[in-house]
């Protein structure tokens, strides 16, 4: 459920108007009239065609979630990193998928998520708004109704959610800072991997040195496009190929998976504004490459 106070400039607005306003979209209004959802104006039933006055108060009720069928719930124990009756936010351990796949139905974070809702009776559908590559860790965002990942879609369209990478890389980056502006696209000998290519999408990794070893550099990213792979293959491109990172060039001799760790989740929230902060640690593998290069701290 949400609730609003209407305020002055919003009079004789239109309900429909109003809740658009608020980002309720066609579709979610349509869900809410016919898929057992309700929209009230001081306490009555009415529709989007209702005038509004300052002081009303307007409530929706969203309808049921459902999950798809196909969905196994499992108990997988997440690690939850802040949650809320809106939004969760997980640490995603590395070698675990995102979202489940017609081969690889279980075990994947989708499936801990409708695990965790069931185990904590909690009647929310599972909505993840920022998905990461199996063997990269951390943060994941995940929303627990229809209309909330819609307000989060949204604000990725508008650049309003931002994710800190940690990653460490082969080689001596000679910059403490930069900006790899370089298109990606598919690469045509593969169904997986990316390269850089001049009629590909636009692509933007800005990224700074937070630490030198004897041949490593520990970096942090920051993305302002969400290509797949972005982060491995423009390191790959710059020359400095991720450890652990085989499929771009990267050695698996200190670490099996690529070194890259989503650190830091931040944004306001969709629903009341908050800013919000949400830190994943390293782990256990990466401070073990960390130590085994030569960096300290």
């Amino acid at each position: 459920m949400m609730e609003w106070t209407v305020e002055v400039e919003e009079q004789e607005m239109l309900l429909r108007e109003f809740v658009g306003l608020k980002g309720i979209s066609k579709r979610g209004l349509t869900a809410i009239k016919y898929e057992g959802g309700g929209l009230f104006l001081n306490g009555e039933e009415v529709t989007v065609r209702k005038k509004i006055q300052p002081g009303d108060t307007v409530k929706i009720y969203f309808p049921e979630e459902t999950r798809s069928g196909s969905l196994v719930s499992e108990n997988l124990g997440l690690e939850v990193l802040y949650e809320d009756q809106w939004l969760i936010v997980v640490n995603k351990p590395a070698g675990m998928n995102t979202i489940p796949s017609r081969d690889k139905p279980r075990g994947s974070l989708a499936n801990g998520l409708a695990g965790y809702f069931d185990y904590h009776q909690i009647a929310a559908g599972v909505h993840i708004a920022t998905r990461l590559d199996k063997d990269t860790s951390g943060v994941v965002l995940a929303a627990k109704y229809a209309h909330v990942h819609h307000l989060l879609s949204e604000m990725q369209k508008l650049n309003q959610i931002s994710r800190e990478y940690t990653a460490i890389a082969e080689g001596n980056v000679l910059l403490d800072e930069g900006t790899i502006n370089q298109p990606i696209s598919r690469d045509p000998s593969s169904i997986i991997t990316r390269i850089v290519d001049a009629e590909g999408q636009r692509a933007v990794t800005h990224y700074k040195k937070v630490a030198a070893g004897h041949a490593h550099t520990m970096l942090s990213f920051q993305l302002e496009t969400g290509r797949t792979h972005q982060i491995r293959v423009h390191t790959s491109w710059l020359g400095h190929p991720l450890a652990g990172d085989d499929l771009y060039g990267g050695e698996v001799r200190f670490i099996n998976r690529q070194a890259l760790h989503c650190r830091k989740l931040m944004l306001h929230h969709p629903v009341t504004g908050e800013e919000l902060e949400v830190v994943s640690p390293l782990p256990d593998d990466i401070k073990e490459l960390k130590k085994n290069v030569g960096m300290n701290g």
